[in-house]
């Protein structure tokens, strides 16, 4: 064994041999040099099987070892949609549609970062132990930013929501959040999903396994890329491809998407990994491939890099060697597509000594910790929508002497966590009947349902005898992932079985006193009678709030902290009832989304109340820019109540000149102050060029003429109205600018 000339290259592999000088380990040498080192290395069987194994199960991966090179396995199907799922304990965030409704953009930063710190700290602790199965890497299946676009698609509790400015501003950030800020490695990758043209149907009334996402140019570009293109300039590493077809042709075998707009257009540098089985349902639910062979050439050929398997002992990928030898493949391909792959691991400090990389240092006493915990209590509370507060119920600051609390999700913590949720220990959890239980004397809980949320069978007198002779009612409803999942599409919006019933009686029985209704879903319910009942003096959307749950409602409805008062906001429409909108299958978005919704919801995106009122002073912008230019904002808005507050400052444009078909109206800012009563905030936002262009056939346009500005705490001349105002202007564009197709 050679002697070496630098400690700093000497490094041991599997097998105990010590390596000196060799290129790819050459920390002085550029990423490419090291990159192409290293594939040139590799055989095709080598390549077959890193590309092949990105998947579950002990079949599916983890990418093997090859210990000739001293590289050992990797995973790629790690889980961090708001904390480490399915790989032991870590601290369990608020589902990512209640993150949508905080309107905060720095708070999903800071969980995106908590998310990547003990990612990195239990794979650091896994791999101390030889152990890389299963969500034990350092390759994250999150964000997804799929747009919202029917309350009935089982994986809405997934997105951001349905707005695609905002999702692309919640992708920048977990995007940068998770990765971490270091000039040389990178803390856990981020992977953005579904790409694209993605957002149901699950299973009703198709399977998503064969669907056919028919989609024009115009909604492509203005509403399923946008938020996938700022994932990419967030600098994003990977990218899943979704199920679907679009426009007849399987997304993961798409060259439209994945190579002419993904790298052609976005420059993007990193790879695709293909949702699981997805490069198997080329041929056995879209028929667009006659064998695995041929699925697999098209795959390949469109951009993909990583196949997603389980049990399949003959994954797609293993016909790539006999697809070479008959011609049918190039070697050259090949050998790009896992480039990517491995740059991405070289980044995240696989070849490099130990010492070099920072993220190294983590341990496991980061995980859960207390500012991690106070982090979810946090986020929890910001998530909360109040949606009704009658006489000003709300908070509540006296300790009572009985209360119910009462309804299938009020002691439920399966149901409250929502899907791919982080493994909490249980002593850091808290449900509502947990938390609420401080805020009287005696409390009365039970379900109601006994059979969950799907509330079949009910027991009316347990009901009654709850509720009966108490102070205060709180009913807790929803779904959970057991009525709204990833393959699990809702029928209808209206609350499953008797849960209808249960709101009903309570109140019924209740006789008088005030009634609370928390409910626990992802997508809207129908609940418009018991926004009209004036017994039901309170209605707050929760979403799934995870482990803080109990504490973080505590908080609110007592106002026990200082930043207590509710301040989320919707992040979709909630229609009145399922008949305002178009079917799932229809892909179009006109009637969808307030966007392009002309009816009248029940409550409209963006909408949320608090314990205090607002008044928006005075705005001012540039009265004219030059068509490429950005235009700035700023002004003042005072907290008019008698309670310290969050604000959402709300910014919405509409095109007034234009003859292309735009939305009516677009959300193009947001900024999240607090403001004390009696005083002023002043808030700063810049729209940039790209927001305030049109889409016409030859790409984005910022055409001349005339745009309105809105600025205000919630959408310009909305039915449902909080007491606040809202401001408006005009400006001028002059000129014209061509931007691109992007």
């Amino acid at each position: 064994m050679t002697s070496c000339s630098m400690s700093l290259f000497a490094l041991t592999s599997l097998a105990g041999f010590v390596y000196c000088d060799i290129p790819f380990r050459n920390v002085s040498l550029p990423w490419d040099d090291r990159v192409n080192d290293l594939v040139n290395r590799l055989t095709l069987p080598d390549i077959m099987f890193q590309m092949a194994k990105g998947g579950a199960g002990p079949q599916g991966g983890p990418a093997p070892a090859i210990p000739r090179l001293g590289i050992e396995p990797f995973a790629w199907n790690t889980e961090c949609l708001r904390g480490d799922a399915n790989a032991g304990k870590a601290t369990g965030f608020p589902q990512s549609i209640g993150l949508a409704a905080t309107f905060n953009a720095k708070l999903v930063f800071e969980i995106a970062e908590a998310t990547g710190i003990e990612v990195r700290a239990k794979h650091n602790d896994y791999i101390k132990k030889k152990e890389y199965g299963d969500h034990k890497g350092l390759s994250c299946f999150s964000p997804v930013i799929n747009i919202m676009r029917h309350p009935l698609w089982g994986r809405n509790q997934e997105t951001y929501g349905e707005d695609p400015y905002l999702s692309g501003v919640y992708a920048e950030n977990y995007v940068k959040g998770l990765q971490g800020n270091h000039l040389r490695y990178v803390r856990a990758n981020a992977g953005c999903k579904h790409f694209d043209v993605h957002g149901g149907p699950e299973n009703i009334p198709v399977s998503r396994f064969s669907f056919d996402a028919k989609v024009s140019d115009r909604d492509w570009s203005l509403t399923f890329l946008p938020a996938f293109r700022k994932c990419v300039q967030a600098g994003t590493y990977s990218l899943m491809c979704s199920f679907n077809k679009i426009n007849g042709v399987p997304a993961c075998a798409n060259k439209k998407l994945l190579t002419d707009i993904l790298r052609k257009e976005w420059k993007f540098p990193g790879y695709v990994i293909s949702d699981q089985e997805a490069v198997e349902n080329v041929v056995l639910y879209h028929h667009y491939a006659n064998t695995s062979m041929e699925a697999l050439i098209d795959v390949l050929n469109a951009g993909l890099n990583v196949e997603v398997t389980t049990s399949r002992k003959d994954p797609y990928m293993f016909t790539m060697i006999d697809a070479v030898k008959q011609g049918k493949l190039s070697e050259a391909l090949i050998r790009e597509r896992v480039k990517p792959l491995f740059y991405t691991r070289m980044r995240l400090g696989e070849f490099d000594p130990p010492f070099m990389n920072p993220y190294m240092r983590y341990n496991m006493t980061v995980v859960q910790s207390s500012q991690h915990r106070q982090l979810a209590i946090k986020a929890a509370m910001e998530t909360f929508v109040l949606l009704k507060n009658d006489n000003g119920l709300l908070p509540i600051k006296k300790h009572l002497r009985k209360i119910a609390i009462v309804g299938p999700m009020a002691d439920n913590l399966d149901q409250i966590y929502g899907t791919y949720a982080p493994d909490v220990d249980p002593k850091y959890a808290s449900t509502p009947l947990k938390g609420l239980t401080r805020m009287s004397d005696t409390v009365n809980y039970v379900s109601g349902c006994l059979d969950d949320n799907n509330c079949r069978n009910y027991s009316r007198n347990d009901i009654k005898k709850a509720v009966t002779d108490t102070q205060l009612v709180i009913i807790c409803v929803g779904t959970g992932q057991e009525l709204e999942a990833e393959g699990n599409d809702r029928r209808d919006m209206y609350l499953a079985g008797n849960q209808s019933n249960l709101i009903q009686d309570a109140v019924n029985y209740a006789n008088g006193s005030p009634v609370l209704l928390l409910v626990f879903s992802a997508g809207p319910v129908n609940i418009s009678m018991f926004d009209r009942n004036p017994h039901i003096a309170v209605i707050i959307q929760c979403f799934f709030p995870a482990q803080a749950t109990g504490e973080a409602l505590y908080n609110t409805i007592t106002m026990a902290t200082k930043d207590a008062s509710p301040a989320g906001r919707l992040p979709y429409t909630w229609y009145d009832t399922i008949d305002q909108i178009p079917s799932m299958t229809d892909y179009s978005m006109i009637g969808r989304t307030y966007r392009y919704f002309k009816g009248a919801p029940l409550y409209p995106f963006g909408y949320g109340l608090s314990y205090t009122t607002f008044q928006y002073l005075s705005f001012n912008l540039l009265p004219t820019i030059v068509a490429g230019d950005d235009q700035y904002i700023y002004g003042q808005v005072m907290n008019t109540g008698s309670v310290d507050s969050y604000e959402v400052v709300q910014v919405y444009i509409s095109w007034m000149s234009t003859k292309e078909t735009m939305p009516y109206l677009q959300l193009v800012g947001f900024q999240k102050l607090y403001i004390k009563s009696d005083s002023t905030k002043e808030f700063n936002l810049v729209v940039n060029a790209e927001q305030l262009a049109v889409w016409t056939d030859k790409g984005f346009v910022v055409q001349p003429g005339e745009i309105k500005i809105y600025v205000g705490g919630q959408q310009p001349d909305q039915k449902r109205r909080i007491r606040s105002n809202v401001l408006e202007a005009t400006f001028k564009i002059i000129g014209e600018k061509y931007l691109g197709k992007y």
